[in-house]
């Protein structure tokens, strides 16, 4: 769809610098854009491109908008201002209310009019779907499920039993929530089944992503608090708490009763124990592996950044030989008749 320029920067409070009859229709990146297309400028790292783009308009901060060739969308936030607007130009299909011919509906399940359940999906016993729900084809909610107004299930989404689904959620392909949690109890050298009772609790305004798996509670139910956003294969166990408007990158296991606290920022690959409480307003770059809790905000890090291969073998190599060189160390303190660390810490207690 066409937009003109003038009502995006009106709809969204921009300054705009250029003509508000200019028509955009798609987005596009400052060095693929054209003359029907608008762009951003977020990362200054891009900036060098901005000289010789060609979008109908560029949506950027005042600092950078004078070096801009093109028309401009002065705004205080510009990628969160272009998402506004990429929002605008690429809408969802409207809904088609009603339920697919393929579809299996328990009868005593509740669906709003204005949902739509597409073709193949179950719908459990007891379930109830909200006004303007959207569940995808091939999903398939077990009994007692609730989906509050406007949650979009994709494709392909399963949803455990007495599952709750905050308004305007979104689930994206082969999402699990709601499975089995991984709890055995050890018994003579076998493994006995501990049956998870509890369910999965997903706030408003959350997002899953493709293939992301979250277990139901052991006995209590575990919990994505409101806002949260949690990228494709991520699997979070049971009875976790994920705190508000916390966002998680691809790839991160976090373990059962781990507790993450709100707007937290955790990166891919990160490996969470469990039973460990992380704080508000914490930041866990990539590759982190978080043992203990984190009882303060900052930005934490763990793992070794790449080295060419030989290099790397000489730093493991040294690793294993840290041991041996405290105790070295050890040993020259204590002939020289200097204190250890340790020692020195008692005596200014």
């Amino acid at each position: 769809m066409a937009v003109s320029l003038g009502e995006l920067a009106v709809r969204f409070g921009c300054e705009l610098r250029g003509d508000p009859d200019t028509q955009v229709e798609r987005v596009a990146t400052l060095g693929n854009a054209d003359a029907r297309s608008v762009s951003f400028l977020a990362n200054p790292r891009y900036r060098a491109q901005l000289i010789d783009t060609r979008a109908a308009a560029v949506v950027l901060n005042a600092a950078a908008a004078d070096a801009c060739p093109t028309a401009v969308l002065v705004a205080s936030n510009p990628y969160a201002t272009y998402a506004r607007i990429a929002d605008v130009l690429y809408p969802l299909a409207p809904l088609a209310p009603g339920v697919h011919a393929s579809a299996l509906v328990a009868k005593s399940a509740h669906l709003d009019p204005t949902a739509q359940v597409a073709a193949l999906a179950v719908i459990g016993e007891h379930v109830v779907i909200g006004p303007r729900a959207f569940v995808g084809p091939h999903s398939i909610l077990d009994a007692g499920v609730v989906l509050e107004a406007d949650v979009r299930l994709v494709a392909r989404v399963t949803l455990g039993p007495n599952v709750q689904v905050g308004a305007r959620a979104v689930l994206q392909p082969g999402a699990v929530v709601g499975g089995e949690g991984f709890g055995f109890a050890p018994e003579r050298g076998a493994w006995l089944k501990v049956p998870q009772v509890g369910t999965v609790r997903v706030g408003a305004d959350v997002e899953i992503g493709a293939n992301t798996t979250i277990d139901r509670g052991a006995i209590e139910d575990t919990v994505i608090e409101e806002g949260a956003k949690l990228d494709n294969l991520i699997m979070i166990g049971h009875n976790v708490r994920i705190g508000a408007h916390t966002i998680i990158a691809a790839c991160t296991g976090i373990s059962g009763s781990t507790s993450v606290g709100k707007r937290c920022m955790i990166g891919g690959h990160c490996g969470f124990a469990g039973h460990i409480s992380i704080a508000d307003d914490v930041v866990i770059t990539g590759y982190s592996m978080i043992s203990r809790s984190i009882e303060q905000a900052g930005v934490y890090s763990s793992g070794i950044p790449f080295e060419e291969a030989h290099a790397w073998r000489r730093l493991v190599a040294r690793f294993k030989r840290l041991g041996l060189l405290v105790e070295r160390v050890r040993k020259l303190e204590q002939a020289a008749g200097l204190k250890t660390p340790q020692e020195q810490d008692q005596d200014d207690d």
